[in-house]
C-alpha cells in the first residue's frame, strides 16, 4: 500500500479549498482517506495553509510520501527541513 500526502479538493466552481490528506495512493482524489493533516486556500492573499505539523511529521517517517504540490507546501511552513534534520 503506497501512503500518500495530497489534496483533497472542495470548494465551490472557480473557488477551490483544499484538504491536505493522508491517503492510499489508489483511492480517487476527493475519496476515501486515512487523515486529515491540514488545510490550503489559494483564494486568500497570501495563500493560506493551516497543517497540524505532529501528524504531517509523524506520517512523513511512517514513510508516506508527498505529492510535488504538498511538498513546497511543507517546505514553505518549514515542516520539510524538521523532518529531513530529524531523519538524519
Amino acid at each position: 500500500m503506497a501512503v500518500k500526502i495530497r489534496l483533497a479538493r472542495a470548494g465551490a466552481k472557480k473557488k477551490p479549498f483544499y484538504q491536505i490528506v493522508v491517503t492510499d495512493g489508489r483511492n480517487k482524489r476527493d475519496g476515501r482517506f486515512i487523515e486529515n493533516v491540514g488545510t490550503y486556500d489559494p483564494n486568500q492573499t497570501p495563500a493560506a495553509v493551516k497543517l497540524q505539523e505532529e501528524k504531517a511529521l509523524e506520517w512523513l517517517g511512517k514513510g508516506a510520501q508527498p505529492t510535488d504540490t504538498v511538498k513546497q507546501l511543507l517546505k514553505n511552513a518549514g515542516l520539510w527541513e524538521k523532518f529531513v534534520s530529524a531523519a538524519a
